[in-house]
């Protein structure tokens, strides 16, 4: 066979496996073309109802018109300390530096859902004479949420207890050392409010060395209107 018939030849078998392999190469790409939008449907895109929903202070699901959320925790020991949420805004934490040992309290005005005040009472060292005169100017209308931390019922007497019961408190007239205790109340209910927790220290018991676990409180108030 002459040389340029054997060139010839090779170059013939060249082409044809450049195009067999463009040929397969293209189909191997159409293939996954097609099969892109199912997967790509399955994990990149969400359908609207598995999307998750955002609420006010993360709560498991959100509140009806004319209602406030909000979520309360008691403090962890002597470690950290308590948080309150209110429509979706912290009014005390440890992040904010606005808590402290003994009660932690705020004020909301139960129309607008304002927050009017945020204070911290330390019920060890002696703060028993300005909790009280403190409780007892709460304006009307205001709803009031406590969170305990640490120690919050060593120098509570019982003008305190009865001026926290007077606000919906059940636990008040119970509540001793290093209990945790979460509560949300209002200066003119006229019954035992539904949102409050209460667990008592109990060394047989509890999580902590000295201390029970903290507590965690949720849920949708109504709004007052008048």
């Amino acid at each position: 066979m002459r040389v340029s018939g054997l060139l010839h030849l090779l170059a013939l078998i060249f082409c044809l496996v450049i195009t067999w392999v463009f040929v397969r190469s293209y189909i191997n790409f159409n293939m996954k073309t097609n099969r892109l939008p199912r997967w790509m449907g399955d994990c990149s895109v969400p359908s609207p109802a598995s999307r998750l929903v955002k609420t006010k202070c993360g709560l498991s699901k959100s509140c009806p018109d004319n209602f406030f959320a909000f979520k309360i925790s008691s403090g962890a020991a002597n470690v950290v300390g308590p948080s309150m949420c209110f429509e979706g805004q912290t009014i005390m934490s440890p992040v904010k530096n606005n808590v402290g040992r003994g009660l932690n309290i705020a004020l909301v005005n139960g129309t607008t859902g304002k927050v009017m005040t945020q204070k911290y009472f330390d019920m060890y060292s002696g703060d028993a004479s300005l909790l009280v005169k403190f409780l007892k100017e709460i304006p009307e209308g205001m709803l009031v949420l406590v969170a305990s931390y640490d120690d919050p019922g060593t120098k509570m007497n019982d003008e305190i207890r009865k001026l926290f019961s007077n606000l919906g408190s059940t636990y008040a007239k119970q509540l001793g050392f290093r209990d945790s205790w979460i509560f949300l109340g209002a200066r003119d209910l006229n019954s035992k409010s539904p949102f409050e927790e209460f667990l008592k220290n109990n060394p047989d018991v509890n999580k902590y060395d000295g201390w029970p676990e903290l507590l965690e409180l949720e849920g949708c108030v109504p709004q007052k209107v008048y």
